[in-house]
C-alpha cells in the first residue's frame, strides 16, 4: 500500500515537472524604439544635416542579449516614409515573418508602429540591425546586436576583461533623398565624404589598463565601401565571425566588407600612451578614406603620434589571400547548443543544385539598373511572403529568373525573382562578378559555408580548389572584382530569404533576389503561422 502511495506520490510530481519544462520559456528582452529625425553633424564639418535616430541616438542603442532570449522591439515609425529594420544575420529561426524586408514585410506606416517578436535560436556573435527600406540606411538607424553566450557552455579564448564595438561606415553629407533622387536619375552614387566609427571620424576613445585583453566586435555598417581596420603598436586574434568561431590567427590588419561583422581580441601590453585606432577605405582608387579612434591607457597623458598604421588599398590578391585565412569552426568553440560545431560535414553532403549567380551593371530605359542573371529586381506592392502563403496570383513568377546566366545572355529585364528550392536542400552559390568593383553579397535566414574564391571566371573546375574541410559559415560573403566566390548552403530554414548586394545603391537598384525555401508541409515545427500583429497591404488583405 504504501508502495502504491509512494509510486502515485511520484508520478504526480513527474507530471507536475512535465507541464514546467512544456511551459517554461527562455526569458525576454523588449526595446521600445522611436524612429525620428534628427540634425546631426557626423564629419564635423559644421554643418547638421539630416540623419535617422533611434531615441534620440545615433548610432542607434545596441541589442545586449544571450542566446535563445526572445527578443520584442516595439517600433514607432516618426518619419515621413515608411520604414523598416532588418536583423542582418539574425537566422530569425521558421519565421521569415520578422526578418524587416520589403519581400517579407509590409512597410510601417509613418506615424504608427509595429512590434517585432524574433528569437536568437542557436545564435552567438556579432551582428547588425539597419534599415531595409529606400535610402533610410545611409543617414542612420544601425547599431549592433551582441550575443552572448550562455554561461554553462564555456568559451574556446580567454575570457576578456570588457567589451567595446565598433561600428564602422561610410558616409554621405547628402540627404538620403538627395541620394535616392540621384539613383532613381540613373545616376551612381560617388566615393562617400568620409569614414566614421560610431558616428565620428576621429572623436570615439576606448580605455584600458596595461595586462587587461578585451574583445573588440567590428562591423561595416555603411553602404558602399569596404573597409580595413588596425590598431597602431597591436595585433589583433581573431575569435568570431558572424556567429561562427574561427582558427585564431593573429593579425596587424582586418578586412571587413559591407554588412559583416568580425570579433577580436587585443592585449593591452605596449607602452603606456595613447594609439591610433585606424578604418580606411579599400577598392576606391587613388583616394583613400580614413577615420581614427584613439586606443587610450589609463592614467597615460601622453597623446597619440604618427604615423598612421599603414593597410593596404586596392591590392586584390591582397584581399582574397587575407579572406582565406578566415576559416575553420574551432572544434574546441561553444556552440549555442553543447555539441561540437565541428561535427557538421559539409564537404561530404551532396550538393543537389547549383546557382551560378552573375552580378552586372546594366541599363534599362536608358537609366543604371544592376542584376543578378539579367534580372533586376523590383518590389511588388503585395511582399512576396504574404503572396505565397495566401496564394495571391500576379505578384510573383517562379520561372522569372533562371539559375544560370543563358549564353549569350540577352538584354537585362525587371522582374521580381524568386528561386525556388525545397527544405534542407544542400545548395552551392556561385557568385560571379566580371565588374571592376567588389561586391559584398548576403542572404538572410542563413549561413554559408564560404569554400572557394578566384579569379576571372568560374568554371566546373574550380571545384578541386574548395576548401571542403575547414571553411567557415558566414552570411556575408565578398566578391572580388572580376573575380568569383562560391559558398555551400544546407538551406534548413523554411521561409522567403532575402538574397542582396549590402552594397545599397546595388541592392536599390536591383541586385538581389529571393530564396523560397519550401515544402508542402503545414506544421508549426518547421514555419510559423503568420504573427497576429501582421500588417497587409497590396493584394494582401486582413483575413
Amino acid at each position: 500500500m504504501r508502495q502504491a502511495n509512494f509510486l502515485q506520490l511520484l508520478i504526480g510530481i513527474l507530471a507536475c515537472l512535465s507541464v514546467l519544462c512544456v511551459n517554461a520559456e527562455d526569458p525576454y528582452r523588449y526595446f521600445t524604439w522611436k524612429v525620428t529625425y534628427g540634425l546631426i553633424s557626423p564629419l564635423g564639418l559644421g554643418v547638421p544635416q539630416q540623419g535617422i535616430l533611434i531615441n534620440g541616438q545615433f548610432p542607434g542603442p545596441p541589442i545586449e542579449a544571450v542566446t535563445n532570449e526572445n527578443i520584442v522591439v516595439n517600433v514607432f515609425n516618426n518619419l515621413d516614409e515608411p520604414f523598416l529594420i532588418t536583423w542582418n544575420g539574425i537566422k530569425q529561426r521558421r519565421t521569415s515573418w520578422q526578418d524587416g524586408v520589403l519581400g517579407t514585410n509590409c512597410p510601417i506606416p509613418p506615424n504608427s508602429n509595429w512590434t517585432y517578436k524574433f528569437q536568437l535560436k542557436d545564435q552567438i556573435g556579432s551582428y547588425t540591425y539597419f534599415p531595409s527600406t529606400l535610402l533610410h540606411r545611409a543617414v542612420g538607424g544601425f547599431g549592433a546586436i551582441n550575443v552572448a553566450a550562455r554561461s554553462v557552455i564555456a568559451i574556446p579564448y580567454h575570457i576578456p576583461d570588457a567589451e567595446f564595438t565598433f561600428l564602422v561606415s561610410d558616409w554621405y553629407n547628402a540627404s538620403h533623398k538627395a541620394l535616392q533622387k540621384q539613383l532613381d536619375a540613373g545616376l551612381s552614387l560617388p566615393l562617400p565624404d568620409g569614414i566614421l566609427i560610431n558616428g565620428s571620424p576621429n572623436k570615439f576613445t576606448f580605455t584600458c589598463e596595461t595586462g587587461k585583453i578585451y574583445k573588440l566586435r567590428i562591423s561595416n555598417v555603411g553602404i558602399k565601401t569596404s573597409i580595413n581596420f588596425r590598431i597602431q603598436g597591436h595585433t589583433m586574434t581573431l575569435i568570431e565571425v558572424e556567429g561562427a568561431h574561427t582558427l585564431q590567427e593573429v593579425y596587424d590588419t582586418i578586412d571587413v566588407h559591407v554588412g559583416q561583422s568580425v570579433a577580436v581580441l587585443v592585449t593591452c601590453h605596449a607602452t603606456p600612451k595613447d594609439y591610433f585606432i585606424v578604418a580606411s577605405t579599400r577598392f576606391t582608387g587613388r583616394t583613400t578614406l580614413t577615420a581614427n579612434a584613439t586606443l587610450h591607457y589609463a592614467g597615460s597623458n601622453t597623446p597619440a603620434a604618427g604615423p598612421l598604421p599603414i593597410g593596404p588599398t586596392y591590392q586584390i590578391h591582397w584581399g582574397m589571400k587575407h579572406a582565406r585565412t578566415i576559416r575553420r569552426l574551432n572544434l574546441t568553440a561553444n556552440a549555442a547548443r553543447p555539441n561540437p560545431q565541428g561535427s557538421f560535414h559539409y564537404g561530404t553532403i551532396q550538393v543537389v543544385r547549383t546557382l551560378n549567380l552573375t552580378i552586372s551593371s546594366t541599363k534599362i530605359a536608358n537609366k543604371l539598373r544592376y542584376a543578378l542573371n539579367g534580372v533586376s529586381y523590383v518590389d511588388p506592392e503585395t511582399p512576396l511572403k504574404l503572396a505565397d502563403w495566401y496564394n495571391i496570383p500576379g505578384v510573383f513568377s517562379l520561372n522569372t529568373i533562371k539559375d544560370t546566366l543563358t549564353t549569350p545572355p540577352g538584354p537585362a529585364v525587371l522582374g521580381a525573382s524568386v528561386f525556388n528550392l525545397t527544405l534542407h536542400d544542400f545548395v552551392e552559390i556561385v557568385f560571379q562578378n566580371p565588374e571592376k568593383s567588389i561586391q559584398s553579397m548576403h542572404l538572410d535566414g542563413n549561413s554559408c559555408y564560404v569554400v572557394g574564391y578566384g579569379s576571372f571566371t568560374w568554371t566546373p573546375d574550380m571545384r578541386k580548389r574548395y576548401n571542403l574541410a575547414d571553411g567557415i559559415p558566414r552570411h556575408t560573403y565578398p566578391v572580388f572584382p572580376q573575380s568569383w566566390t562560391a559558398v555551400l548552403c544546407s538551406l534548413d530554414n523554411k521561409g522567403m530569404w532575402n538574397l542582396r548586394s549590402q552594397i545599397w545603391e546595388n541592392r536599390y537598384l536591383g541586385q538581389q533576389a529571393y530564396i523560397r525555401v519550401w515544402n508542402d508541409e503545414k506544421s508549426i515545427f518547421t514555419e510559423a503561422e503568420p504573427p497576429l500583429n501582421a500588417l497587409y497591404c497590396g493584394k494582401a488583405k486582413q483575413p
